[in-house]
């Protein structure tokens, strides 16, 4: 090896070009086993939180109690999604039927038609992150989008982005528009998958409902206050809570967005338009590592309980490239502040009125 060659299996210094993904890869290939055993705990284990979670909102007669349990409920299914994102991805167990059926299993709670996750997330999201008119995810406007939106949807706009608004996002524009039977123009293409997974989760909100009805009826109980706090919160606590972790993971005062596919890929996407997004008190552990996002973007082969290992290991061999940010309220809500909308060309941040907020990251092309 010459004197000016990089040793692609030693720390790759700062100022040299991101190596191919596929030698990043290789750094995280010995983390890619999955463990059957482990998964099914797993999901059983959480699970089994959940179903309690939700029957104490029945079982406890102050209606403070039932609130707690329903918010923490909402975090339950949230957990057990991640779950449920992992087998998607084939990466929960090492077989891909049984990931199937674990991965259905586990939407099920936050009413998600697998196929379409399937199609919107690993296709779409993973396969063109960040990538304007393809990656429809959090994906910001540009000035001369956002003018040229009705005086609604602008009001709609900042509701979005004004660091309230996942509860309403996702709920609105991930769910409801591409996920619970969803129409042409949202899912041009079909398949028969897509319309009897929306049933399966249907099916599983009817029985969800129908048996907190009885359980109200049985205890003399208000049915709409019983459905309130064990469906209803629950799942909308669920939706801002993705919505929140989806807008954190690409949403970065340094996090770049690009419209032209040859730029996008020069930039190495993978390693550059996700944020490792560090919680104080363990909490990162509690939503199952998903916040070691950019390992995941690398290779969606590493099961979430190998996660924390492959975030380590690409921060050790790529210093200083990749987004490490600790959380706060402050900086979320500042965040929140400039990140209106982007400019693809000029790489910025800008408000509503078009001024410039914020540069994004500049990234070492190879």
């Amino acid at each position: 090896m010459s004197s000016n060659e990089i040793d692609i299996n030693q720390p790759i210094p700062l100022g040299e070009p991101i190596p191919h993904r596929k030698v990043i890869r290789t750094w995280l290939t010995p983390l890619t086993e999955r463990v059957v055993v482990k998964a099914i705990l797993l999901q059983i284990l959480d699970t089994v939180i959940l179903t309690a979670g939700i029957i104490g909102t029945v079982y406890f007669e102050s209606i403070w109690i039932k609130l707690l349990l329903a918010i923490f409920s909402g975090f339950m299914i949230g957990r057990i999604f991640i779950l449920g994102h992992d087998a998607c991805h084939q990466s929960f167990t090492p077989y891909r039927s049984l990931n199937k059926i674990l991965g259905r299993l586990a939407f099920l709670p936050s009413l998600t038609p697998y196929s379409l996750w399937e199609v919107g997330h690993n296709v779409v999201h993973h396969g063109q992150t960040n990538l304007k008119g393809f990656d429809f995810v959090w994906a910001p406007l540009s000035l001369e989008e956002y003018q040229s939106l009705s005086m609604g949807r602008k009001v709609l706009e900042h509701i979005y982005r004004s660091g309230f608004g996942p509860f309403v996002y996702y709920i609105v524009e991930i769910w409801w528009n591409k996920m619970f039977f969803p129409s042409k123009k949202a899912m041009p293409a079909t398949r028969p998958a897509f319309l009897w997974d929306n049933v399966l989760v249907s099916s599983f909100a009817a029985i969800w409902v129908a048996a907190l009805t009885f359980g109200a009826m049985a205890t003399n109980q208000s049915i709409l206050l019983t459905v309130l706090m064990g469906f209803v919160i629950p799942f909308v606590f669920w939706n801002g809570m993705i919505g929140f972790v989806v807008y954190v993971h690409h949403t970065h005062p340094s996090v770049s967005w690009y419209s032209d596919k040859s730029e996008w890929l020069r930039a190495q996407p993978f390693v550059s338009t996700t944020v490792h997004l560090v919680f104080p008190f363990k909490w990162g552990a509690a939503m199952h590592h998903i916040m070691e996002h950019t390992a995941h973007h690398v290779d969606m082969g590493v099961p979430l309980y190998k996660l924390k290992q492959a975030q380590a290991k690409l921060e050790e061999m790529l210093p200083g490239r990749i987004i490490i940010q600790k959380f706060s309220w402050a900086y979320y809500f500042d965040t929140a502040k400039l990140c209106k909308l982007y400019d693809t060309q000029r790489k910025c941040w800008l408000d509503f009125k078009g001024n410039k907020t914020a540069d994004s990251v500049k990234i070492v092309l190879s």
